[in-house]
Protein backbone atom coordinates (compact mmCIF):
# COMPACT_ATOMS: atom_id res chain seq x y z
CA UNK A 1 0.00 0.00 0.00
CA UNK A 2 1.34 3.48 -0.92
CA UNK A 3 2.15 6.07 1.73
CA UNK A 4 -0.64 8.37 0.65
CA UNK A 5 -3.14 5.53 0.91
CA UNK A 6 -2.00 4.74 4.45
CA UNK A 7 -2.24 8.39 5.47
CA UNK A 8 -5.67 8.80 3.90
CA UNK A 9 -6.89 5.70 5.68
CA UNK A 10 -5.61 6.98 9.06
CA UNK A 11 -7.25 10.37 8.58
CA UNK A 12 -10.53 8.75 7.50
CA UNK A 13 -10.48 6.41 10.50
CA UNK A 14 -9.80 9.34 12.85
CA UNK A 15 -12.63 11.34 11.31
CA UNK A 16 -15.04 8.42 11.55
CA UNK A 17 -14.10 7.82 15.19
CA UNK A 18 -14.79 11.44 16.08
CA UNK A 19 -17.98 11.47 14.03
CA UNK A 20 -19.22 8.26 15.68
CA UNK A 21 -19.06 10.00 19.06
CA UNK A 22 -21.08 12.98 20.15
CA UNK A 23 -19.20 16.26 20.01
CA UNK A 24 -19.37 18.73 22.88
CA UNK A 25 -18.47 22.25 21.72
CA UNK A 26 -17.76 24.61 24.61
CA UNK A 27 -16.14 27.93 25.31
CA UNK A 28 -14.41 28.70 28.60
CA UNK A 29 -17.57 29.92 30.38
CA UNK A 30 -19.68 26.96 29.24
CA UNK A 31 -16.98 24.51 30.34
CA UNK A 32 -16.80 26.10 33.80
CA UNK A 33 -20.58 25.91 34.18
CA UNK A 34 -20.72 22.25 33.11
CA UNK A 35 -17.83 21.40 35.41
CA UNK A 36 -19.54 22.91 38.46
CA UNK A 37 -22.75 20.99 37.77
CA UNK A 38 -21.41 17.54 36.90
CA UNK A 39 -17.99 16.85 38.43
CA UNK A 40 -18.45 13.99 40.91
CA UNK A 41 -15.33 14.79 42.96
CA UNK A 42 -16.62 18.30 43.51
CA UNK A 43 -20.09 17.04 44.41
CA UNK A 44 -18.62 14.55 46.89
CA UNK A 45 -16.55 17.29 48.52
CA UNK A 46 -19.65 19.50 48.84
CA UNK A 47 -21.34 16.68 50.77
CA UNK A 48 -18.44 16.70 53.23
CA UNK A 49 -19.01 20.42 53.75
CA UNK A 50 -22.68 19.78 54.55
CA UNK A 51 -21.74 16.94 56.89
CA UNK A 52 -19.38 19.21 58.87
CA UNK A 53 -22.04 21.93 59.07
CA UNK A 54 -24.40 19.34 60.52
CA UNK A 55 -21.88 18.76 63.31
CA UNK A 56 -22.44 22.36 64.43
CA UNK A 57 -26.10 21.48 64.96
CA UNK A 58 -25.05 18.41 66.92
CA UNK A 59 -22.65 20.41 69.12
CA UNK A 60 -25.47 22.75 70.15
CA UNK A 61 -27.61 19.89 71.49
CA UNK A 62 -27.83 19.31 75.25
CA UNK A 63 -27.19 15.80 76.65
CA UNK A 64 -30.31 13.64 76.83
CA UNK A 65 -31.87 13.13 80.27
CA UNK A 66 -31.84 9.64 81.75
CA UNK A 67 -35.05 8.10 83.11
CA UNK A 68 -34.80 5.01 85.33
CA UNK A 69 -37.69 2.78 86.43
CA UNK A 70 -37.23 0.15 89.17
CA UNK A 71 -39.98 -2.48 89.83
CA UNK A 72 -40.25 -5.23 92.41
CA UNK A 73 -39.52 -8.63 90.91
CA UNK A 74 -40.41 -10.81 93.96
CA UNK A 75 -41.88 -9.98 97.37
CA UNK A 76 -40.69 -12.70 99.84
CA UNK A 77 -42.90 -11.41 102.68
CA UNK A 78 -46.13 -11.75 100.75
CA UNK A 79 -44.79 -14.42 98.38
CA UNK A 80 -45.79 -12.38 95.32
CA UNK A 81 -43.99 -11.86 92.03
CA UNK A 82 -44.00 -8.37 90.49
CA UNK A 83 -45.66 -6.82 93.50
CA UNK A 84 -45.97 -3.32 92.03
CA UNK A 85 -49.51 -2.31 93.02
CA UNK A 86 -50.56 0.12 95.80
CA UNK A 87 -49.01 -2.12 98.48
CA UNK A 88 -45.99 -3.09 96.39
CA UNK A 89 -42.74 -1.36 95.45
CA UNK A 90 -41.68 0.73 92.51
CA UNK A 91 -39.24 3.59 92.10
CA UNK A 92 -38.53 6.14 89.37
CA UNK A 93 -35.53 8.38 88.82
CA UNK A 94 -34.82 11.28 86.47
CA UNK A 95 -31.21 12.35 85.85
CA UNK A 96 -29.89 15.29 83.78
CA UNK A 97 -26.24 16.01 83.07
CA UNK A 98 -25.42 19.73 83.33
CA UNK A 99 -22.30 20.70 81.39
CA UNK A 100 -20.37 23.42 83.15
CA UNK A 101 -17.09 25.19 82.54
CA UNK A 102 -17.95 26.25 78.97
CA UNK A 103 -17.57 22.79 77.41
CA UNK A 104 -20.60 23.12 75.15
CA UNK A 105 -19.43 26.46 73.76
CA UNK A 106 -15.97 25.00 73.14
CA UNK A 107 -17.49 22.07 71.22
CA UNK A 108 -19.54 24.48 69.08
CA UNK A 109 -16.45 26.58 68.32
CA UNK A 110 -14.49 23.48 67.23
CA UNK A 111 -17.39 22.29 65.08
CA UNK A 112 -17.50 25.67 63.35
CA UNK A 113 -13.77 25.56 62.68
CA UNK A 114 -14.04 22.03 61.26
CA UNK A 115 -16.83 23.25 58.97
CA UNK A 116 -14.61 26.13 57.82
CA UNK A 117 -11.81 23.69 57.06
CA UNK A 118 -14.19 21.51 55.02
CA UNK A 119 -15.30 24.58 53.04
CA UNK A 120 -11.66 25.53 52.39
CA UNK A 121 -10.87 21.97 51.28
CA UNK A 122 -13.79 22.24 48.86
CA UNK A 123 -12.41 25.55 47.53
CA UNK A 124 -8.95 24.03 47.16
CA UNK A 125 -10.29 21.05 45.22
CA UNK A 126 -12.37 23.40 43.08
CA UNK A 127 -9.32 25.49 42.18
CA UNK A 128 -7.16 22.45 41.45
CA UNK A 129 -9.77 20.94 39.14
CA UNK A 130 -10.41 24.32 37.50
CA UNK A 131 -6.68 24.68 36.84
CA UNK A 132 -6.64 21.24 35.22
CA UNK A 133 -9.77 22.05 33.22
CA UNK A 134 -8.47 25.32 31.80
CA UNK A 135 -5.04 23.83 31.07
CA UNK A 136 -6.59 20.88 29.24
CA UNK A 137 -9.01 23.09 27.30
CA UNK A 138 -6.33 25.33 25.85
CA UNK A 139 -4.02 22.36 25.28
CA UNK A 140 -6.73 20.53 23.32
CA UNK A 141 -7.51 23.70 21.39
CA UNK A 142 -3.88 24.21 20.36
CA UNK A 143 -3.39 20.53 19.57
CA UNK A 144 -6.50 20.48 17.40
CA UNK A 145 -5.32 23.54 15.45
CA UNK A 146 -1.88 22.00 15.00
CA UNK A 147 -3.34 18.68 13.83
CA UNK A 148 -5.39 20.53 11.20
CA UNK A 149 -2.18 22.13 9.89
CA UNK A 150 -0.41 18.77 9.87
CA UNK A 151 -3.28 17.18 7.94
CA UNK A 152 -3.10 19.97 5.38
CA UNK A 153 0.64 19.50 5.01
CA UNK A 154 0.27 15.75 4.63
CA UNK A 155 -2.32 16.32 1.89
CA UNK A 156 0.18 18.63 0.16
CA UNK A 157 3.00 16.09 0.45
CA UNK A 158 0.72 13.35 -0.89
CA UNK A 159 -0.04 15.46 -3.95
CA UNK A 160 3.66 16.18 -4.48
CA UNK A 161 4.53 12.51 -4.00
CA UNK A 162 2.00 11.45 -6.61
CA UNK A 163 3.44 13.95 -9.07
CA UNK A 164 7.05 13.02 -8.31
CA UNK A 165 6.44 9.28 -8.56
CA UNK A 166 4.86 9.82 -11.97
CA UNK A 167 7.78 11.97 -13.14
CA UNK A 168 10.33 9.53 -11.71
CA UNK A 169 8.68 6.65 -13.59
CA UNK A 170 9.07 8.68 -16.79
CA UNK A 171 12.71 9.37 -15.97
CA UNK A 172 12.21 13.12 -15.70
CA UNK A 173 13.53 13.38 -12.13
CA UNK A 174 15.91 11.33 -10.00
CA UNK A 175 14.45 8.63 -7.79
CA UNK A 176 16.46 9.96 -4.84
CA UNK A 177 14.23 13.05 -4.80
CA UNK A 178 11.17 10.82 -4.39
CA UNK A 179 12.90 8.97 -1.56
CA UNK A 180 13.80 12.27 0.13
CA UNK A 181 10.20 13.45 -0.18
CA UNK A 182 8.94 10.17 1.30
CA UNK A 183 11.34 10.61 4.22
CA UNK A 184 9.91 14.06 4.92
CA UNK A 185 6.41 12.57 4.70
CA UNK A 186 7.21 9.78 7.17
CA UNK A 187 8.78 12.23 9.62
CA UNK A 188 5.70 14.43 9.44
CA UNK A 189 3.46 11.41 9.95
CA UNK A 190 5.43 10.34 13.05
CA UNK A 191 5.14 13.83 14.51
CA UNK A 192 1.42 13.78 13.82
CA UNK A 193 1.08 10.40 15.56
CA UNK A 194 2.78 11.82 18.68
CA UNK A 195 0.41 14.78 18.62
CA UNK A 196 -2.59 12.45 18.32
CA UNK A 197 -1.42 10.50 21.37
CA UNK A 198 -1.18 13.71 23.39
CA UNK A 199 -4.54 14.82 22.00
CA UNK A 200 -6.35 11.66 23.13
CA UNK A 201 -4.69 11.73 26.58
CA UNK A 202 -5.85 15.32 27.06
CA UNK A 203 -9.33 14.36 25.81
CA UNK A 204 -9.50 11.63 28.42
CA UNK A 205 -8.59 14.07 31.19
CA UNK A 206 -11.17 16.60 29.97
CA UNK A 207 -13.93 14.01 29.69
CA UNK A 208 -13.23 12.89 33.25
CA UNK A 209 -13.40 16.43 34.63
CA UNK A 210 -16.57 17.29 32.69
CA UNK A 211 -18.11 13.82 33.24
CA UNK A 212 -18.89 13.30 29.57
CA UNK A 213 -18.18 10.69 26.91
CA UNK A 214 -18.44 13.23 24.09
CA UNK A 215 -15.41 14.53 22.21
CA UNK A 216 -14.72 17.97 23.69
CA UNK A 217 -14.16 20.71 21.10
CA UNK A 218 -12.86 23.93 22.64
CA UNK A 219 -13.92 27.14 20.94
CA UNK A 220 -11.56 30.05 21.61
CA UNK A 221 -9.90 33.02 19.96
CA UNK A 222 -6.49 34.64 20.16
CA UNK A 223 -8.00 37.20 22.57
CA UNK A 224 -8.76 34.37 25.00
CA UNK A 225 -5.01 33.71 25.15
CA UNK A 226 -3.76 37.31 25.14
CA UNK A 227 -6.04 38.18 28.10
CA UNK A 228 -3.64 36.17 30.26
CA UNK A 229 -1.03 38.90 29.77
CA UNK A 230 -1.31 41.37 32.67
CA UNK A 231 1.21 43.42 34.57
CA UNK A 232 1.38 42.14 38.14
CA UNK A 233 4.23 42.38 40.63
CA UNK A 234 5.43 39.43 42.67
CA UNK A 235 4.69 41.32 45.90
CA UNK A 236 1.09 41.85 44.78
CA UNK A 237 0.72 38.13 44.09
CA UNK A 238 2.20 37.19 47.47
CA UNK A 239 -0.23 39.54 49.19
CA UNK A 240 -3.17 37.96 47.34
CA UNK A 241 -1.94 34.46 48.21
CA UNK A 242 -1.78 35.30 51.92
CA UNK A 243 -5.39 36.47 51.83
CA UNK A 244 -6.96 33.93 49.48
CA UNK A 245 -5.01 30.68 49.19
CA UNK A 246 -7.24 27.89 50.59
CA UNK A 247 -4.51 25.43 51.59
CA UNK A 248 -2.74 28.16 53.59
CA UNK A 249 -6.03 29.07 55.27
CA UNK A 250 -6.56 25.38 56.08
CA UNK A 251 -3.24 25.31 57.96
CA UNK A 252 -4.19 28.57 59.74
CA UNK A 253 -7.51 27.03 60.74
CA UNK A 254 -5.73 23.90 61.97
CA UNK A 255 -3.77 26.13 64.35
CA UNK A 256 -7.02 27.78 65.50
CA UNK A 257 -8.52 24.31 66.00
CA UNK A 258 -5.50 23.27 68.08
CA UNK A 259 -5.93 26.38 70.26
CA UNK A 260 -9.64 25.68 70.65
CA UNK A 261 -8.87 22.08 71.61
CA UNK A 262 -6.52 23.29 74.36
CA UNK A 263 -9.34 25.42 75.79
CA UNK A 264 -11.70 22.45 75.54
CA UNK A 265 -9.27 20.09 77.31
CA UNK A 266 -8.84 22.61 80.13
CA UNK A 267 -12.60 22.87 80.47
CA UNK A 268 -12.89 19.08 80.56
CA UNK A 269 -10.90 19.22 83.79
CA UNK A 270 -13.90 20.99 85.35
CA UNK A 271 -16.34 18.29 86.65
CA UNK A 272 -19.86 18.24 85.25
CA UNK A 273 -22.92 18.20 87.47
CA UNK A 274 -25.60 15.48 87.43
CA UNK A 275 -28.98 16.69 88.71
CA UNK A 276 -31.14 13.87 90.10
CA UNK A 277 -34.76 13.64 91.20
CA UNK A 278 -36.43 10.37 92.23
CA UNK A 279 -39.65 8.82 93.55
CA UNK A 280 -39.77 5.70 95.77
CA UNK A 281 -43.11 4.06 96.66
CA UNK A 282 -42.18 1.97 99.72
CA UNK A 283 -38.42 1.44 99.66
CA UNK A 284 -37.42 4.63 101.43
CA UNK A 285 -37.82 5.88 104.95
CA UNK A 286 -41.22 7.28 104.02
CA UNK A 287 -43.92 5.98 101.75
CA UNK A 288 -44.16 7.72 98.41
CA UNK A 289 -40.83 9.36 99.06
CA UNK A 290 -39.66 12.09 96.63
CA UNK A 291 -35.95 12.95 96.63
CA UNK A 292 -33.71 15.44 94.85
CA UNK A 293 -29.94 15.40 94.68
CA UNK A 294 -26.85 15.86 92.60
CA UNK A 295 -23.70 13.96 91.70
CA UNK A 296 -20.33 15.43 90.77
CA UNK A 297 -16.99 13.68 90.08
CA UNK A 298 -14.21 14.70 92.44
CA UNK A 299 -11.07 15.56 90.43
CA UNK A 300 -8.58 13.90 92.75
CA UNK A 301 -6.70 11.67 90.30
CA UNK A 302 -7.72 12.68 86.77
CA UNK A 303 -7.35 16.38 86.02
CA UNK A 304 -6.88 15.83 82.26
CA UNK A 305 -3.29 17.00 82.51
CA UNK A 306 -2.02 14.62 79.82
CA UNK A 307 -4.52 15.80 77.21
CA UNK A 308 -3.84 19.44 78.12
CA UNK A 309 -0.11 18.94 77.64
CA UNK A 310 -0.69 17.14 74.34
CA UNK A 311 -2.85 20.05 73.13
CA UNK A 312 -0.01 22.50 73.85
CA UNK A 313 2.33 20.45 71.68
CA UNK A 314 -0.32 20.34 68.93
CA UNK A 315 -0.43 24.14 68.90
CA UNK A 316 3.32 24.34 68.45
CA UNK A 317 3.13 21.68 65.73
CA UNK A 318 0.47 23.72 63.92
CA UNK A 319 2.62 26.86 64.16
CA UNK A 320 5.58 25.06 62.56
CA UNK A 321 3.29 23.70 59.83
CA UNK A 322 2.02 27.23 59.16
CA UNK A 323 5.54 28.61 58.82
CA UNK A 324 6.46 25.73 56.52
CA UNK A 325 3.39 26.29 54.35
CA UNK A 326 4.09 30.01 54.04
CA UNK A 327 7.69 29.32 53.03
CA UNK A 328 6.52 26.76 50.47
CA UNK A 329 3.95 29.22 49.12
CA UNK A 330 6.54 31.97 48.59
CA UNK A 331 8.90 29.56 46.84
CA UNK A 332 6.23 28.10 44.55
CA UNK A 333 4.84 31.52 43.68
CA UNK A 334 8.26 33.00 42.94
CA UNK A 335 9.16 30.14 40.58
CA UNK A 336 5.74 30.23 38.89
CA UNK A 337 6.06 33.99 38.40
CA UNK A 338 9.51 33.53 36.81
CA UNK A 339 8.09 30.97 34.38
CA UNK A 340 5.15 33.25 33.58
CA UNK A 341 7.28 36.35 32.87
CA UNK A 342 9.62 34.31 30.67
CA UNK A 343 6.68 32.87 28.75
CA UNK A 344 5.11 36.32 28.25
CA UNK A 345 8.41 37.47 26.77
CA UNK A 346 8.55 34.43 24.48
CA UNK A 347 4.93 34.96 23.44
CA UNK A 348 5.59 38.58 22.51
CA UNK A 349 8.58 37.63 20.37
CA UNK A 350 6.85 34.64 18.75
CA UNK A 351 3.70 36.53 17.78
CA UNK A 352 5.85 39.29 16.30
CA UNK A 353 7.88 36.82 14.25
CA UNK A 354 4.97 34.59 13.24
CA UNK A 355 2.61 36.65 11.12
CA UNK A 356 0.84 36.50 7.76
CA UNK A 357 4.22 36.61 5.99
CA UNK A 358 4.80 33.06 7.20
CA UNK A 359 1.82 31.69 5.32
CA UNK A 360 2.67 33.72 2.19
CA UNK A 361 6.20 32.35 2.31
CA UNK A 362 4.92 28.78 2.66
CA UNK A 363 2.65 29.18 -0.34
CA UNK A 364 5.44 30.81 -2.31
CA UNK A 365 7.93 28.09 -1.47
CA UNK A 366 5.42 25.42 -2.42
CA UNK A 367 4.66 27.04 -5.80
CA UNK A 368 8.34 27.57 -6.54
CA UNK A 369 9.06 23.96 -5.65
CA UNK A 370 6.34 22.78 -8.01
CA UNK A 371 7.84 24.95 -10.75
CA UNK A 372 11.31 23.55 -9.98
CA UNK A 373 12.64 27.00 -9.07
CA UNK A 374 14.04 25.59 -5.80
CA UNK A 375 15.45 22.12 -5.19
CA UNK A 376 14.04 19.50 -2.87
CA UNK A 377 16.72 20.05 -0.20
CA UNK A 378 15.76 23.72 0.14
CA UNK A 379 12.06 22.87 0.17
CA UNK A 380 12.33 20.18 2.85
CA UNK A 381 14.62 22.31 5.02
CA UNK A 382 12.09 25.13 4.87
CA UNK A 383 9.21 22.71 5.41
CA UNK A 384 10.80 21.27 8.56
CA UNK A 385 11.74 24.73 9.86
CA UNK A 386 8.16 25.85 9.35
CA UNK A 387 6.83 22.87 11.33
CA UNK A 388 9.32 23.56 14.10
CA UNK A 389 8.01 27.14 14.23
CA UNK A 390 4.40 25.90 14.41
CA UNK A 391 5.24 23.52 17.25
CA UNK A 392 7.14 26.19 19.14
CA UNK A 393 4.31 28.70 18.78
CA UNK A 394 1.84 26.09 20.01
CA UNK A 395 4.07 25.31 22.99
CA UNK A 396 4.43 28.99 23.91
CA UNK A 397 0.70 29.70 23.71
CA UNK A 398 -0.16 26.65 25.79
CA UNK A 399 2.59 27.45 28.30
CA UNK A 400 1.33 31.02 28.64
CA UNK A 401 -2.13 29.81 29.66
CA UNK A 402 -0.82 27.10 31.97
CA UNK A 403 1.70 29.39 33.71
CA UNK A 404 -0.98 32.07 34.26
CA UNK A 405 -3.48 29.49 35.53
CA UNK A 406 -0.75 28.14 37.82
CA UNK A 407 -0.47 31.58 39.41
CA UNK A 408 -4.26 31.66 39.78
CA UNK A 409 -4.03 28.36 41.61
CA UNK A 410 -1.12 29.44 43.82
CA UNK A 411 -2.75 32.73 44.82
CA UNK A 412 -6.22 31.26 45.34
CA UNK A 413 -7.71 34.00 43.18
CA UNK A 414 -8.46 34.51 39.46
CA UNK A 415 -5.71 37.03 38.81
CA UNK A 416 -5.65 36.37 35.06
Amino acid sequence: MKLKSISSLLIILFALTVKAQDTLKVNIQQADSLFLKKNFMLLASSMNVEAQRAQIIQARVYPNPIFTADFNAYDPVNDKAFHVGPTGEKAFQFEQLILIGGKRKAEIDMAKTNASIAELEFQQLLRQLKFQLHSDLFSIGQLNALLIRYNQQMDLLETLLTSYETQAAKGNIALKEVVRLKGAYLKLNNERAALLKEYYETQSSLQTILQTTSVVMFEFSENDISKYIQQKTLDDLKSEALKNRPDLQIVQNNKILAEQNLKYQRRLAVPDLNFITSYDQHGGVFNNQVNVGFAIPLPFWDRNRGNIKTSKFRIQEAEYNLQSEESKMYSELQNAYSVYTQTVSEYGKATTIYNSDFELTVNGMTENFKKRNINIVEFIDFFEAYNDALNELTRIKTQLVISAEQINLLTGKDIY
